[in-house]
């Protein structure tokens, strides 16, 4: 069966009804109708990622950020800097379309970012629920610091960021894909989840962290880690694109691991 970028979008989305403000957008040189000879799906469509959905024969590049450095589209592109320039005439000479899967992404229940994350960490069976925005999980009783050496093993990271209590006991644990450790969601939940441990993907350092330290001043036994935005929504599109391979019988769909761009030295 022949598929079309608009039966693939449709595949990604789901049962969700389509948003009316989205930054899931379609970039490059066909549309919705143009028919695809192969997907592949990344975290994010660098020009790396670009070249190399090329050169697997993918036309369609998934990916769950933006091409151009930012959230929101620019309204208008800069002519004179020569990276927006290349990468916006890589698509046409590649023939490669990417189309961002973001907003539409984690609107599903459980969203499937952060089940992806869950998984990589090997916590599946300890999930007690899933919220909108986080997992929380029941543990068997581990010190932060053990907790932290299973999260860097698990997702190949030479480092990540910890804040609070090394010793303190951990048996609920909250995880958070993405830009969701800021205080107005992580603070809360450590509260009315009770969590010993938050393991999110970034937040400003002016928030959690800074709760975290005072709680720990208060004899709280309480932590937090921060792996990276990239390192913790990578796994959930890994799955998005082991559920496109299923939903899509036929289509070569490639899945695009890469290292994040920020690291340690």
């Amino acid at each position: 069966m022949p598929f079309a970028i608009r039966d693939i979008i449709d595949r990604l989305r789901g049962d969700v009804p389509p948003l009316d403000d989205t930054v899931d957008v379609l970039l490059g040189p066909g549309g919705p109708d143009t028919p695809v000879g192969g997907a592949a799906v990344a975290f994010m469509p660098s020009i790396e990622a670009i070249e190399r959905a090329a050169a697997l024969g993918a036309n369609l590049l998934i990916a769950h950020e933006g091409v151009y450095y930012s959230h929101r589209m620019p309204e208008r592109l800069p002519d004179d800097d020569p990276v927006y320039a290349f990468k916006r005439d890589l698509l046409r000479r590649a023939g490669v379309n990417v189309y961002r899967h973001h907003d539409d992404c984690h609107r599903p229940a459980p969203d499937p970012i952060t089940l992806g994350l869950v998984r990589a960490l090997g916590w599946e069976a300890a999930l007690e629920r899933m919220l909108p925005a986080a997992a929380v999980l029941a543990v068997p009783a581990m010190r932060a610091d053990e907790a932290a050496a299973r999260v860097k093993a698990r997702l190949g990271l030479s480092g990540a960021r910890f804040a609070g209590d090394p010793g303190a006991v951990c048996r609920r644990i909250g995880v958070l894909a993405g830009y969701r450790g800021g205080g107005g969601l992580a603070v809360p939940l450590l509260r009315e989840e009770r969590l010993d441990l938050i393991v999110a993907g970034e937040g400003p350092e002016w928030e959690t962290p800074e709760y975290v330290r005072d709680a720990v001043h208060l004899g709280a036994a309480k932590a937090l880690l921060f792996v990276g935005h990239a390192e913790s929504e990578a796994p959930g599109m890994r799955l998005v694109a082991e559920r496109l391979q299923e939903a899509c019988p036929g289509l070569p769909v490639h899945w695009l691991d890469d290292k994040p761009a920020l690291r340690y030295l």
